[in-house]
Order: structure tokens, then sequence, then C-alpha cells
């Protein structure tokens, strides 16, 4: 039987997406998305927790990421779970689980002049120049291997 590894979330950037380009020349995002969950305790009281998450985004979404999306932006992110894993200066072993983004949706104004772009969508197989302006179906894409050493951070 097969695995699946699958996320889905809503929420508002926590800051400006930080673009970098791979030694081979691919554009990479990294932004924070903060989702919140609210619900009554057994007291009736609303209690509130806040999940910040890793997101990291390649090529095409990157590039998107980088000229729409802001600080305090509302975005429905899909993609998969990643855990990495590095030695730190100190030589002590570092994790940081991370969402990489298959697909991005814009749910608030995306341009910084203002212009609301609605709920315009963009997935890994989308190009930067030929982005749908709304959702739709994703087309089957060839992944291409990234390799930790590509990773410029």
């Amino acid at each position: 039987m097969n695995s699946l590894n699958k996320v889905q979330i809503i929420g508002n950037l926590t800051a400006n997406p930080e673009v970098r380009e791979t030694p081979n020349g691919q554009k990479v995002a990294t932004f924070s998305v903060a989702t919140n969950r609210v619900w009554k305790d057994t007291a009736g009281m609303k209690q509130e927790q806040v999940e910040f998450h890793n997101i990291v985004a390649w090529r095409g979404i990157a590039g998107i990421a980088e000229q729409y999306l802001s600080k305090g932006k509302k975005v429905y992110i899909e993609g998969y779970l990643q855990t990495r894993s590095w030695d730190d200066q100190a030589g002590v072993k570092k994790y940081r689980t991370e969402i990489v983004c298959d697909s991005l949706i814009m749910l608030s104004g995306g341009a910084a002049g203002g212009d609301d772009m609605g709920d315009s969508g963009y997935s890994s197989s989308d190009s930067m120049d030929s982005a749908p302006a709304a959702k739709s179906k994703k087309a089957p894409k060839i992944e291409e291997e990234i390799h930790i050493e590509d990773i410029p951070f």
C-alpha cells in the first residue's frame, strides 16, 4: 500500500518571503505561514492556539511568492512535509520540518500596489509567464531531483 504525505493550510504570512537562487539557477522562496485554531474549553472560555509553518517554494511558485506575497497576506498552501537535518557550527544536529509547496492560492490582494488578485492559484506545473487567473486542476508534473547541497541556506 502507498503512503500519503499531503498538507493543506490556510493562513497569513508572518514576514515577506526570502528568495534565493541555487548554484544551478533555480529560485527558492522560504516563508512562514501562521494558522490558528479556536475552541471553547470545558469552562466555556474561548481558547486559541497559533501554529507557525515553514514553507519552501521552488521555481515558478518561488517567483510568484517573490512578486506577490508579503507579510499579512492570506494564502492557501498545498504540499508535502519534509524534514531536513544538518550540523550547526558547534556540531549539534539540527532539524527543520517544512512544507514543500506544490500549489499556492492567494486569498487576499496580491500586488504591492493594492491590486486585488482575487483567488489566484499557482501550482508547481505552472510557469510564471502563464500562471492561471483562477484555481485549476494541475497537470501531471515531472519532478526534478533536488539535492540538499543545492539549497543555499
